[in-house]
């Protein structure tokens, strides 16, 4: 993994031809030293065997992901701009996570090369998402695909395929919807690097963009467009892979896909509706329904682009965007949150106990996409929730020991969690960002960050005595 980053880590200059990267010497420094870990690593390991256990695989997973967000920060420390350890460490795990959270303004006058590097950090992010989700968790019997994992190797009826099949079938439909969508944006009137650079965190739903202003300086069509793209990334990967291999329709008999395309189709409209009630100036119902689509998309599927201040469109949309945070895509998709299947289960051990209320003895049957859901799965979602709920809490008190603000402190923390990018509030709302904010909590956002995206649980296993006791 860190002979792959090393070479990621060349890409910006020779993009860029070397006459737009004037950060080449710190990249091709940064590119040396990771590479030289990555050969120690391999040189030190090659005749040992490579059979790990899950203990193993915890601990390769969590520290994978916490030092290639480390190493992936050296482009920025080392540059000429005098970037701090933590607002380097900050972009890295932000990029490499997919959060979209920026300590940086003067983004439209910042170098080619960094802005280069932070879009392709996401869109590594976004790929090694999905295969984490599809491969690792379920086999750690960690986060949500668990619920999924027969239906991510099952293509056929008749065979499972083996998993290099399945991985480069992932890989095949990443690469093509990327390739589309940097396409599609170049068509509809971006220039080359403004498209590549959004075409390639549309689909990771990663939200670092090329402008302070984000997706707001592009017209109504970019930010159709660019919610369709943020759409895609959120959907199951591994069900692409099965409607290319035969499967017809599978994408959309997904109880998770229908409620969350629903979602989008109703929370949009009826904000709209609202907008247009409590608006005292003319009103473009054309031309603010898409925004809101574009920002509601854009936080639902937590890819933290914003097209304009929507903490600034009255009471209901400020707290509508709050727990519209919590939501997420679909569990293998390189969309952070909690997930929609989690919410769905909810509904049905809330359905289930509600009948057992009025009939103790009856006997039910607890289905999802029309399989059995075990009650070690729900005991899993039930340990998910408070875990998050715990880590919430405890990162928004200290971001409170910090001075922050109530709304700064939570949206901070809740942001973080669920790796939407922008949180809510004058400091970093979507107008703002985390720069002003205290080196500390930098750092603590930076680790709530990678603790979202390995689904929490996994890193508090390492961190628990009982794993290395054991």
């Amino acid at each position: 993994m860190f002979v792959l980053l090393s070479i990621f880590m060349t890409l910006p200059v020779f993009l860029l031809l070397g006459s737009e990267a004037p950060n080449a010497v710190p990249f091709v420094e940064s590119a040396v030293i990771v590479f030289g870990i990555g050969l120690l690593g391999i040189a030190s390991t090659y005749r040992h065997p490579r059979d790990l256990k899950p203990r193993y695989m915890f601990v390769l997973t969590v520290s994978s992901w916490f030092i290639i967000a480390l190493l992936s920060a050296l482009p920025f420390y080392l540059s000429d701009y005098g970037i701090s350890a933590a607002d380097a460490f900050f972009e890295g795990a932000s990029g490499i996570t997919t959060t979209g959270a920026t300590v940086f303004s003067g983004l439209d006058t910042m170098d080619r090369d960094l802005l280069l590097w932070r879009s392709i950090l996401q869109w590594i992010g976004g790929i090694g998402i999905i295969g984490m989700f599809v491969a690792v968790l379920p086999f750690l019997r960690v986060g949500g695909m668990r619920l999924f994992a027969t239906e991510s190797s099952e293509w056929t009826d008749k065979a499972l395929p083996r998993m290099k099949t399945l991985s480069r079938g992932l890989l095949f439909v990443y690469l093509g919807f990327s390739t589309i969508a940097v396409v599609t944006y170049w068509l509809s009137g971006m220039t080359l690097f403004d498209a590549f650079n959004h075409g390639l965190t549309s689909i990771a739903t990663g939200g670092f963009s090329t402008s302070d202003l984000s997706m707001g300086k592009f017209n109504d069509l970019i930010l159709m467009e660019a919610s369709l793209f943020m759409i895609i990334g959120s959907l199951p990967f591994f069900l692409f892979v099965r409607e290319l291999h035969g499967q017809r329709w599978v994408l959309f008999r997904d109880q998770q896909v229908r409620m969350f395309i629903t979602i989008l189709l109703v929370v949009p409209a009826l904000l709209t509706l609202y907008r247009w009630a409590v608006s005292p100036v003319p009103f473009n119902p054309l031309h603010n329904y898409v925004a809101t689509l574009f920002n509601v998309t854009s936080v639902v599927t937590t890819t933290g682009y914003a097209s304009e201040d929507y903490s600034a469109w009255g009471p209901l949309a400020f707290v509508l965007f709050f727990f519209l945070m919590f939501i997420g895509g679909c569990s293998g998709s390189t969309s952070g949150g909690m997930k929609i299947f989690r919410f769905q289960l909810s509904l049905i051990v809330l359905r289930e106990q509600m009948i057992r209320l009025l009939h103790p003895r009856a006997v039910l049957s607890r289905n999802y996409n029309g399989r059995a859901v075990s009650d070690d799965i729900i005991a899993s979602m039930i340990a998910y929730t408070f875990i998050f709920l715990l880590c919430l809490l405890l990162i928004t008190v200290s971001l409170a020991a910090m001075q922050l603000d109530f709304i700064t402190s939570l949206s901070g923390a809740l942001t973080a969690l669920t790796n939407v990018g922008p949180g809510l509030g004058d400091i970093i709302g979507p107008a703002g960002n985390f720069g002003p904010l205290p080196d500390p909590a930098k750092w603590i956002l930076a680790v709530g960050m990678l603790m979202g995206r390995l689904e929490i649980l996994s890193v508090v296993i390492v961190l628990s005595p009982a794993f290395w006791r054991s």
